[in-house]
């Protein structure tokens, strides 16, 4: 009997050393969870949302493993960010903390923000108004904020804020985008610390990428603490779950 009880511990053990890895190893080459705790992406974005990012998205560096282990040189299997990404990445200022922007960049290009209108190599890009975003402050009042439609180089269109167009971050000095590096905004243009703030986060070094993000799989406007499980129901944005990211 004593036989059985330790042979049925050990296969528990067993299993659950295989979970962990399993977990581990998926985390590390598939897909990661990670969770939205500012506004700097609104209104793509809303704090208390939960989204898997894809780490084989750009290849593999050190970032791509637990704690940043520097098992692996440089990238591999490397593949080139799209303009319009929203991607996660290790801030380079400290090369710890996680950061999720909107890839605006490429190597070479010139980056300048004019009166709140982002420029890409001399030319402003596309920006149309449309419905504002509604939001509902701390003390409860309902407060509405410019959005715009903006259509990047090749096509894409995002969903951008603008409280104002003559904010700290509205009129830049002009940024090249060095070789092996990009160039990330929030969308919520004017409560973003990004690349435009050199001193803080800067140009983005590729090794730096985390991966992109994909799909949004849970969100919470934060109503409800997760014990007060009676109060779920009003506190989880159904309609944001399953909502891929563009």
């Amino acid at each position: 009997m004593q036989n059985k009880k330790t042979s049925g511990l050990k296969d528990t053990i067993k299993t659950v050393v295989y979970a962990v890895l399993i977990a581990l190893v998926v985390r590390t080459v598939g897909y990661e969870p990670f969770n939205i705790p500012s506004g700097s992406m609104i209104p793509t974005l809303l704090v208390g949302d939960y989204l898997f990012v894809s780490k084989y998205s750009y290849g593999y560096s050190r970032y791509s493993l637990p704690l940043g282990l520097p098992l692996i040189p440089g990238r591999v299997m490397f593949t080139e960010p799209e303009r319009g990404d929203v991607a996660v990445f290790k801030l380079p200022s400290d090369n710890k903390t996680d950061y999720i922007k909107r890839i605006i960049g490429l190597p070479g290009d010139r980056i300048r923000v004019r009166r709140g209108i982002l420029h890409i190599n001399g030319r402003p890009v596309e920006r149309r108004r449309i419905a504002d975003f509604v939001e509902t402050n701390e003390y409860g009042r309902v407060q509405p904020i410019t959005r715009y439609e903006e259509t990047l180089p090749g096509g894409r269109k995002h969903e951008i804020l603008e409280m104002t167009d003559n904010g700290p971050l509205d009129n830049t000095d002009l940024y090249i985008v060095p070789e092996g590096h990009y160039f990330a905004m929030g969308d919520n243009r004017d409560n973003s610390q990004d690349s435009r703030v050199r001193t803080e986060v800067g140009f983005i070094p590729k090794q730096n990428l985390v991966g992109r993000a994909e799909v949004l799989f849970y969100s919470t406007n934060g109503a409800a603490r997760w014990w007060q499980f009676w109060k779920w129901p009003v506190a989880m944005r159904f309609t944001r779950f399953f909502q891929g990211v563009t």
